[in-house]
Order: structure tokens, then C-alpha cells, then sequence
């Protein structure tokens, strides 16, 4: 079977030591294809080395909103020059959070509005972040209009989840869904439609229940992926095709 990981940060330091084996191990797994978002602006020129130098790679660029307070206020501006160096596949890591106590809020939604209007003139979808903030991320989407993406590691309800699809967003779920405790999200990933879904990994972030505690990597999406078609009573095959062509049809051209 040959998966998708639309969501994998592969260029941060954690993997620095055996990145090469870590996309060994995905690839003897099956993960033949990731989506890797840059989360701040010191982190795209080793990210569009890398997706240069290995196949299967698909960069996306932007500025997470945990990271904003450790760049400064010029990246948003040197966006759009350095797009036009390294073409994208997407804009992102973008959005909001508002979990992570301290962060600049003000600051967020500004950077935030100007990724989502940059992604419209480049006609790119988006990676989204939507910590505490589904609502928010909807409001701000559905004023700029013409935008596609998925929010990914979605944790929000049925209604906002549907609200996202009406507006051409799909969903990433990965680790999270593996937990039995998670019964409202088991329930949604169970019955959404399976155009609007795309499995990730968010590595080295949100392990699966069986890495609890430990970093996560690529490799695991197909385990991920298995949990998730038991809920669908599908088999893991008919999801890996799925939600691989879901990712290609939204990043790769």
C-alpha cells in the first residue's frame, strides 16, 4: 500500500541526527509521499534543501503561530520573494492558537490574515493550525473566500467540521485518533465523507497511543491509518488510496 503523510516535520532538529533512516523506515512502510510545513522563516532554506535533495517530498511555507515571538516582524513580508525562488506545494504552517498561554493574539490574526490573502493570489491551498480557535480560523477563511486547505490534527466538533468542507477545507487526523478516549473525534473520523479527509502523522509531535511518550516519525501513518479504516469498517487499503489521492489532488500538480 503506499500512503500519504500530509503532515510531517521532517527539517525540525528532532530528526537531525537519522533522518536518513527515519525516511527509510517510512518508505519500507509504505509512506511514500509527506507534506512537510515549515513552522518559522529560519527553517526554509533547510526544508527546500531537503525536499530538493529526496523524492516524494512536498514543502510547504509559512509561520506557525507558536514560533511568531522567535522571528520578526519582516517574515510575513519575505514571504513572497522566497516562494518565488522555491516554488510550494502549500502556505503553512499558518493559523491560531489560542491554548499555549502568552501568545501574542493581535499579532497571530495579523500574520495569520496576510497567509491566507498570499494564498489566494498564489491560488495555494493552506496548512492550517486551529488550537481553541476553530471558530476563528472559519471567520477568517470564510472572509478572504476562494481559499482550499485542510486544518490539520482537527479537534473540533461535527457542525464546524462541516462548515470547513462547505468551505473546501479538508480535515488531518493522525495520533490522536488511536486514543480510546477520544470518543468525539473516533466519531467523526467513523462518518465524515472520505473526500474531505487526509491522514498525517504531525511528527516528531502527537505519537499514537502505542508511542505514547516517545517521538513519533512517518513510518507509523500506516498503523494510524489502520485504526482509523477499523472505524470505518473499511479495509486499510481502500483508505490508503483515498486519502492518498485526496492529498495529491490538494498539493501536488
Amino acid at each position: 500500500m503506499s500512503w500519504f503523510d500530509s503532515h510531517c516535520h521532517l527539517d525540525v532538529d528532532e530528526f537531525a541526527e537519522d533522518r536518513p533512516a527515519v525516511l527509510d523506515r517510512a518508505r519500507r512502510a509504505g509512506v511514500e509521499e509527506q507534506l512537510v510545513p515549515a513552522i518559522d522563516r529560519a527553517h526554509w532554506p533547510a526544508l527546500a534543501a531537503l525536499v530538493e535533495a529526496e523524492p516524494g517530498l512536498y514543502p510547504a511555507y509559512g509561520l506557525h503561530p507558536m514560533f511568531l515571538d522567535e522571528g520578526s516582524d519582516d517574515d510575513l513580508a519575505a514571504l513572497p520573494g522566497f516562494l518565488d525562488r522555491h516554488p510550494a506545494a502549500a502556505i503553512g504552517e499558518c493559523g491560531l492558537d489560542h491554548y499555549v498561554e502568552g501568545l501574542d493574539r493581535e499579532r497571530q490574526l495579523r500574520v495569520f490574515r496576510g497567509q491566507l490573502r498570499l494564498a489566494r493570489e498564489r491560488d495555494l491551498p493552506l496548512v492550517v493550525h486551529a488550537r481553541r480557535a476553530v471558530d476563528l480560523v472559519i471567520a477568517e477563511i470564510r472572509n478572504v473566500g476562494g481559499l482550499r486547505g485542510v486544518v490539520h490534527s482537527f479537534s473540533g466538533s461535527a457542525e464546524q467540521a462541516a462548515q470547513l468542507y462547505r468551505l473546501g477545507f479538508s480535515l488531518g487526523l493522525g495520533g490522536p485518533v488511536t486514543y480510546e478516549r477520544a470518543r468525539r473525534l473516533r466519531a467523526l473520523v467513523a462518518e465524515m465523507p472520505i473526500d474531505h479527509l487526509l491522514l498525517e502523522t504531525d511528527a516528531p509531535d502527537q505519537p499514537p497511543s502505542w508511542r505514547r511518550g516517545q517521538r513519533n516519525e512517518p513510518g507509523e501513518l500506516p498503523r494510524i491509518g489502520a485504526t482509523i479504516a477499523a472505524l470505518r469498517g473499511i479495509a486499510p487499503q481502500d483508505l490508503a488510496v483515498a486519502t492518498r489521492d485526496n492529498a495529491r489532488r490538494l498539493f501536488v500538480r
